[in-house]
């Protein structure tokens, strides 16, 4: 287990993976060369521009925690039950937190975006029951089940458990994501400036990270990406 340095940038990761790429497994070499693509073009983005910066980060992101759906079984009518985004989340974290020897993830979470994360979890425009609601769909009871995942996350916060704090704020971050991908937020808007300039920070410093782990450790199953290179038939 290697420790990793902090605040990792796409010129730093790639000068590792190309000192490396030749010896990790295909699945693990596909998933690292994705999302240094990405990774290289959110750091083009000027710092004026927080909503395109926090989509490129989470795409990177998404190479990297993302996994194929495994088959129906045989003769099988229906399709195997889609695990939601958070239970991915977690999965994700529960195998890359122990790897993390440095504690530089800890570092930053107590106490560099403590605010920023505070915030985030008081913001019920990135809660999806609280759009349900106001949408007509149903969540009546949004604000008594906001109050009470803030709670069990504040509780987490309180007892520096990361598990616990990042699968919530990485669940938030994904309305977040589903707000700006599906054209549910303008473009620079000052509605929204506030979790678009935290949740950019917060992905920018910690998704580098991840993915040094990940190099770190390319013995540990990451399984399969979506969408495998495939020849043209």
């Amino acid at each position: 287990m290697v420790v990793v340095a902090v605040d990792l940038a796409f010129e730093e990761l790639d000068r590792k993976w190309q000192g490396i790429k030749e010896s990790v497994p295909d699945n693990l070499a596909l998933r690292i060369h994705r999302a240094l693509s990405w990774l290289e073009r959110a750091e083009i983005e000027p710092g004026n521009d927080p909503d395109s910066s926090f989509i490129f980060h989470w795409i990177t992101f998404n190479v990297m925690y993302a996994q194929a759906l495994e088959p129906a079984p045989t003769g099988a009518r229906a399709s195997p039950p889609i695990r939601s985004e958070r239970t991915l989340f977690s999965e994700y974290f529960a195998k890359l937190l122990p790897l993390d020897a440095s504690k530089a993830i800890d570092r930053a979470i107590w106490p560099d975006f403590l605010g920023a994360i505070n915030d985030l979890l008081q913001n019920p425009y990135i809660y999806q029951p609280f759009w349900n609601h106001h949408m007509g769909r149903g969540s009546h009871n949004w604000k008594q089940w906001f109050d009470r995942e803030n709670k069990q996350a504040m509780e987490s916060l309180a007892n520096q458990q990361t598990h616990g704090v990042l699968t919530t704020v990485f669940d938030r971050l994904y309305m977040l994501r589903i707000q700006l991908m599906h054209g549910g937020a303008t473009w620079q808007s000052n509605v929204n400036r506030k979790q678009v300039q935290d949740g950019e920070k917060i992905l920018a410093f910690l998704v580098p990270l991840f993915m040094g782990l990940m190099m770190d450790n390319p013995e540990i199953d990451w399984g399969t990406p979506e969408y495998p290179v495939v020849p043209s038939p």
